[in-house]
């Protein structure tokens, strides 16, 4: 009797070896948040050719290589919906500020930009290789530009099957849909049929419309009804990018805001939002001036500053715009990076003002704005949110982290958001403020994105997916960035695999670029 227990206890040990299969790598240890807002549970994850092959304790797996998490929270890597990476991919690949974040899926071409050809766009990413994931919408003032140049007027019926030609090559390159920037040259001077006639065809192809909307501010209850009309009409999902509102005069409107996005989802229609949480913004510093002054470009605008007449009327209407947002002057506008003068770089309007030994007056100050664009545009940061309204937005379940943020090239004095969004969300609002969850946030951050975004086999933990993966520490994750210090990456974060490969091993970048292109697919 003895010999026979000892017989089949071999036998077992030996089907037992035989059955394990080899493994490129094995998570271990680890308290797994799997991106579905549900609670974290103890597993191990084996990961092979990129892809996660078991989840679960006593996994049938041998591997040349194991990662203890050490009790650590296992979650998938985070995903950006909101990026602008088209310059700094390319001098950057290794995307640090993003990847010490914890993001190792960006979507670009925001707010209306994207690269001219996504094809070509694509090519050089696999060609060059990218530590993070990159997909791409197809940019609305891109195409347009393309299409009919920069001027104020409506298309003509050729000019408009143009830009839908250029938008229909866009989605078979592989784009994941159409993206606005209705403040922004010169998409400014569309009509919402315009869009509707973009959108449909993006919709078509399963992609989505992602929106800078016309106003952020004053006229931001009429910009949300634009974003959900261009939804309905054009039968596509809607994400409302940077869900804000903006200037004093609009501090306290966020319930009557969001009710919108709430009562269109209750009416039928996929409409998301994303947000960085943050009480400041960051674009150009040509967005001070009237739309009708940048009519044709800045080299336009720069021929009606020459003009005395017009300069005075530049002046007035920035003028009005600064009484309607109830600001006293522009000491909430902070350079981020203006190259030619780089002196003025984290200093605000008004200081640099008084450095010209101008007056303190509002006046004054857009004379010295409108200066500064004779010489070059400038990369500026808006302080003009009020950190309430930001929370409020933050509790609302279909609502995206998102940095709004590009490949950080170490200089100048840009948005903190860049760097730290992630880790602010997980280590100021969850852990320290306690208005969301670390679950419901990581959902946030992952599966909530896929889903929305078409990103099918990313955003969960889950054998078969991608194995994009985030280590992190639930007491230490946090941000260093600031808007005096602001080139400082994120701390708690060990770890971070893109595509079953290390790429954060502790706390260093390891120089590895094994992000890929993700491209649409679907429709007709």
């Amino acid at each position: 009797m003895t010999f026979r227990i000892t017989f089949f206890a071999c036998l077992l040990a030996g089907l037992t070896a035989s059955a394990q299969t080899p493994a490129d790598l094995i998570i271990k240890n680890g308290r797994i948040i799997d991106g579905t807002g549900n609670n974290w549970y103890r597993a191990d994850i084996a990961i092979k050719n990129g892809r996660i092959i078991g989840m679960g304790k006593n996994l049938p797996h041998t591997a040349t290589r194991t990662i203890d998490a050490g009790n650590l929270y296992v979650t998938p890597g985070f995903i950006d919906v909101h990026a602008h990476i088209e310059g700094g991919i390319f001098d950057r690949p290794t995307a640090d500020n993003y990847i010490r974040d914890g993001v190792t899926t960006v979507v670009t071409g925001n707010c209306g930009n994207s690269f001219d050809d996504l094809g070509t766009f694509f090519q050089k990413l696999d060609s060059m290789r990218t530590s993070i994931n990159v997909a791409s919408l197809a940019g609305h003032n891109t195409i347009r530009r393309l299409g009919m140049g920069l001027l104020d007027k409506a298309p003509t019926a050729e000019e408009q099957r143009t830009m839908d030609s250029l938008m229909q090559d866009a989605m078979d390159d592989g784009a994941v849909g159409l993206s606005t920037g209705l403040i922004y040259l010169p998409g400014m001077y569309a009509k919402t049929e315009e869009i509707v006639s973009l959108a449909r065809i993006a919709g078509r192809k399963s992609g989505v419309y992602a929106t800078h909307m016309r106003n952020e501010g004053s006229k931001v209850t009429e910009a949300i009804e634009e974003a959900l009309t261009i939804g309905r009409e054009a039968d596509i999902p809607v994400q409302i990018s940077h869900f804000k509102v903006a200037g004093r005069s609009n501090w306290g409107r966020s319930t009557s805001t969001l009710d919108q996005v709430i009562n269109a989802r209750k009416q039928g229609l996929d409409v998301t939002i994303d947000q960085y949480p943050y009480t400041a913004s960051s674009t150009n510093l040509a967005v001070t001036v009237p739309d009708w002054a940048l009519d044709g470009g800045l080299d336009s605008l720069r021929k009606r500053i020459r003009d005395n007449d017009l300069k005075k009327k530049i002046i007035q209407g920035m003028a009005n715009t600064l009484k309607k947002s109830k600001n006293k002057n522009y000491s909430y506008a902070v350079v981020a990076m203006y190259s030619p003068d780089t002196t003025v770089n984290g200093k605000n309007i008004s200081e640099i003002n008084k450095m010209k030994g101008r007056k303190p007056k509002p006046a004054f100050e857009a004379e010295t704005i409108l200066d500064m664009l004779m010489k070059g545009n400038a990369q500026m940061v808006y302080h003009t949110m009020n950190e309430d309204d930001v929370r409020y937005f933050m509790k609302y379940p279909f609502n995206m982290p998102a940095a709004d943020g590009g490949v950080s090239s170490g200089k100048g004095m840009p948005h903190p958001r860049g760097y730290g969004t992630n880790a602010r969300v997980l280590g100021r609002y969850v852990r320290e403020q306690g208005v969301i969850g670390f679950e419901e946030a990581i959902r946030r951050m992952t599966s909530l994105p896929a889903q929305k975004f078409g990103l099918n086999d990313r955003g969960l933990l889950k054998e078969g997916f991608a194995a994009d993966i985030v280590i992190l520490d639930p007491e230490k994750v946090s941000d260093r960035s600031t808007f005096d210090v602001p080139h400082q990456f994120s701390e708690g974060i060990p770890f971070v695999i893109v595509n079953g490969i290390p790429v954060v091993e502790n706390n260093q970048h390891t120089g590895q670029r094994s992000g890929q292109t993700l491209k649409r697919t679907g429709g007709k």
